[in-house]
């Protein structure tokens, strides 16, 4: 996800911006939408990092024409927000401010036309956004915006490997470490997602070791 904040962090987008939020255990989408799915998989937990950012430039012109196909679909539009997220984060900097700028503006559409798709998706990854871009005046962050969001994807679809997973994150980033340990405690216990294993076994990783950082600090208190 994205942290390039400039008041607590170095104006950078992490790498871990490529475990943007994958499908929750919703209806299958249309195949072309399923497709850059399964390669954004490909390209955020298998593709090495000097391969990476290549791929996504690829992957984000097939979800662009996607959309462009399918204007009113909102699992494509959530996609071409995630691959446009995920290469904000390859390249890093206030430079791929544009493209988390129109990430919102895919998940925004998305939401309008229909908030639970994928699982609510479009919440979780919008309010990923939310607490991870810098606020105004150089981006558009704003943590309770994030919380709404991230709750609103919880209130969807509560057992939500990735919901569950940004929650804890957003808890971390607020200092409620409790509340981390038992959000990404939820991630790791998610249920599988047929045809997802790839998504799943990197989100579960990262949960794991959100979640050992957390009980380090709650055992030094």
């Amino acid at each position: 996800m994205i942290r390039f904040r400039t008041e607590r962090r170095a104006a950078a987008l992490l790498a871990a911006c490529l475990l943007m939020p994958a499908l929750a255990p919703a209806a299958e989408p249309a195949a072309p939408v399923a497709a850059v799915r399964d390669q954004w998989a490909q390209a955020a937990y298998v593709t090495p990092k000097a391969q990476r950012g290549a791929a996504l430039v690829a992957l984000a012109g097939r979800s662009e024409a996607l959309v462009a196909a399918r204007p009113r679909d909102p699992d494509a539009l959530i996609w071409d927000g995630i691959v446009r997220s995920s290469l904000a984060g390859e390249r890093g900097g206030l430079g791929a401010l544009s493209l988390v700028k129109q990430a919102k503006r895919d998940f925004e559409a998305a939401i309008a036309l229909d908030d639970t798709a994928l699982g609510g998706a479009a919440h979780t990854s919008l309010g990923a956004l939310y607490y991870q871009v810098p606020g105004w005046p150089v981006g558009f962050g704003d943590d309770a915006k994030a919380r709404e969001h991230l709750q609103r994807a919880l209130a969807i679809d509560a057992t939500d490997i990735d919901a569950n997973y940004f929650y804890g994150d957003f808890l971390r980033d607020q200092g409620d470490w409790s509340g981390a340990a038992a959000a990404f405690e939820k991630a790791i216990a998610a249920p599988a997602r047929a045809g997802r294993e790839v998504a799943d076994r990197g989100r579960r990783a990262e949960a794991t070791r959100k979640l050992a950082e957390v009980r380090r600090h709650l055992a030094s208190r």
